[in-house]
């Protein structure tokens, strides 16, 4: 049950990540999830908003936060099509999310290579959740770039 649970909320990030693909954004999106409720939702706008730190996952965490009515995301979930950056592992850690969910891994700039300790100690990870289609997506986008 809970590996459909998981790529239905996937499927959701990829339907974000879509978004950011026809914005010309790099194509990452995620959605946050609090008891089986998508509470948050976003995608890459770093080129919209002409801002490095406009990635998927901080534009969810501060829309969840303000759904929640606090800054931690104790018991919420991110569907993310990308394995996170520094940057998103860092307030993905400081929120305190208890489970992250990726897609594909990002052997470039991902957390895991640089910061494998950057999380909250108690949020579980899972990755490789459709990533077949995660990764093509952003094969699929940086092709088309060159």
């Amino acid at each position: 049950m809970e590996e459909n649970r998981d790529e239905y909320f996937m499927r959701q990030a990829l339907f974000e990540a879509k978004e950011a693909y026809d914005r010309d954004e790099i194509p990452v999106g995620v959605v946050i999830v609090y008891k089986d409720r998508i509470i948050a939702r976003g995608h890459n706008l770093t080129e919209t908003l002409n801002d490095v730190t406009a990635h998927a996952e901080m534009q969810a965490i501060t829309s969840a936060a303000g759904v929640l009515g606090g800054k931690y995301l104790i018991g919420c979930t991110v569907y993310v099509t990308l394995e996170p950056c520094i940057m998103c592992a860092g307030a993905l850690g400081w929120s305190q999310i208890s489970r992250i969910v990726y897609g594909a891994a990002d052997d470039k700039r991902g957390f895991q290579k640089f910061a494998p300790k950057a999380l909250h100690p108690k949020t579980e990870i899972q990755g490789g959740v459709l990533q077949e289609d995660c990764a093509r997506l952003m094969q699929d986008f940086f092709r088309n770039k060159r």
